[in-house]
């Protein structure tokens, strides 16, 4: 097989329960060799119900899935070779570690010494080498999640599934696996295909991330595309913290634009999900791309705002202003030596760059 073939492809693909609402609607989709891609969206989206398809838990009601070239709709779970990790570890609790271990080994016919050895390679792979003779329930939450993956890679799949895996784990538990299973990922280069809810997940480890709403792939990209450059509002607000300004377009020329706001104020922006003079749009703003007394003339949209609230996090300042209308506008402030210092009450003139603000659907 090439290289350049994809090791997964969706084609198609639909899902139905009730054979009246999709919650999977004509889904197409390449997942690369070696890559690690996430599917992200809020609850109900589609996602997992996209994992348990290629998974083989649940049929496609529409289209086809090929895996390696091959179509696999009528393949049973355990015969595509791919390994699985879930939210709930799925441990077998009557057996020690190393027998979890072996299980998926035993079921593929393979001898004692090579089961062995894999068994020992896998546990070391997840730092886990000294654990092989205890039981699940003698281990602690993240190292049975350690378990789960080993077991997920023990038998060298070169696709391995993982749907929440990290999703029961307390937050610096969860930071610190996030970073052993994307190390692990580099180091084996098995593809991977992670659900999750979780956008700071999904940024951290993926190499693509697919954003599902409803049913649908809002936007396929890189980590730092979709936070940079989200298509639509949907994606905009959901992938990080962002400043929603409404309004209608005034001008429209060479992918720029202006936009009239409620308050009646004028914006510049670029022109990502709007087409014609008059149409509404939704203006997205980062807020760390907001600057606080910008060098007069230097930035394309500059105004005046009210400081509403000063919230301390440490490395910056996270302040709300009242600004063209609105009173829950972000600003966040480096807490960095040069910072312009601002108390409750005061009034500032804030900006940005045309670049930094996207016009996107209404």
């Amino acid at each position: 097989m090439s290289a350049s073939t994809p090791l997964v492809r969706f084609e198609n693909v639909q899902k139905s329960y009730d054979g009246e609402v999709l919650v999977v609607k004509d889904f197409n989709l390449d997942v690369e060799r070696g890559e690690f891609l996430t599917m992200l969206g809020p609850s109900g989206s589609g996602k997992t119900t996209c994992l348990m398809m290629l998974a083989g838990f649940e049929p496609a009601t529409h289209g086809e899935i090929y895996l390696d070239n091959q179509p696999i709709n009528n393949v049973p779970p355990h015969k595509r070779g791919i390994g699985m990790v879930f939210q709930n570890y799925a441990l077998f609790p009557h057996m020690t570690v190393a027998e979890n271990l072996a299980f998926p080994l035993e079921v593929r016919r393979m001898s004692r010494s090579d089961r062995e050895a894999r068994v020992n390679r896998a546990l070391d792979m997840v730092q886990l080498g000294e654990f092989g003779a205890r039981r699940p329930a003698q281990l602690s939450g993240g190292q049975q999640q350690r378990v789960a993956v080993a077991r997920a890679l023990v038998f060298d799949p070169e696709l391995v599934l993982m749907d929440e895996p990290l999703g029961a784990l307390d937050k610096n538990l969860r930071e610190q696996m996030q970073y052993e299973i994307k190390h692990i990922h580099e180091n084996l280069g098995v593809t991977v295909v992670y659900v999750t809810h979780d956008q700071s997940e999904a940024l951290t480890m993926s190499n693509r991330i697919a954003v599902f709403n409803d049913g649908v792939v809002q936007q396929l990209a890189a980590p730092d595309v979709l936070y940079e450059k989200p298509e639509n509002a949907f994606v905009a607000q959901f992938i990080g913290e962002n400043n929603k300004l409404r309004g209608d377009v005034t001008a429209l020329e060479d992918g720029r634009c202006v936009v009239s706001t409620a308050s009646g104020h004028q914006v510049q922006a670029i022109a990502v999900n709007v087409s014609q003079v008059g149409q509404p749009t939704t203006l997205s703003l980062r807020p760390e791309r907001v600057l606080i007394a910008p060098q007069p003339g230097s930035i394309d949209n500059e105004f005046e705002a009210t400081v509403l609230e000063l919230i301390y996090l440490g490395d910056h300042i996270r302040a709300r202003v009242a600004l063209l209308g609105r009173e829950d506008f972000i600003i966040k402030v480096p807490n960095s030596a040069d910072h312009v210092a601002i108390r409750k009450g005061d009034t500032v003139i804030v900006g940005w760059q045309s670049d930094d603000c996207r016009a996107l659907d209404a």
